[in-house]
């Protein structure tokens, strides 16, 4: 099966989430998946996004969710594959490749 071009998704802000204490920002969250799953799957292309829910958001679908994240309907950090909740909050490593491995992910070890 050929994988299909993925898109991941971080939406977050500065501040660590009042209920996430000792938890990395949504920004290091970002960094931290990005080389994992570079490391995991260095034979596949994807896409990752960082999207601070405080900026000005011109995408109306990222603008709601972002809306949705300040409104307290999901924690952040939240991750997105390809439009789809992953996680929310305390981040795994787990499901993010489960989710990209449905898309036609092979890891490389």
């Amino acid at each position: 099966m050929k994988a299909k071009h993925v898109t991941v998704e971080v939406y977050g802000a500065e501040v660590v989430c009042a209920s996430c204490v000792n938890a990395p920002t949504s920004k290091d969250t970002y960094e931290w998946l990005n080389a994992a799953i570079q490391r995991k799957y260095p034979n596949h292309a994807f896409d990752i996004v960082y999207i601070d829910i405080e900026s000005t958001i011109d995408d109306e679908r990222q603008r709601k969710l972002a809306d949705q994240v300040k409104e307290d309907e999901y924690f952040y950090p939240l991750v997105l594959v390809n439009e789809e909740v992953i996680g929310e909050g305390y981040i795994q490593l787990k499901p993010i490749f489960n989710a990209l491995e449905k898309h036609g992910f092979v890891s490389a070890f």
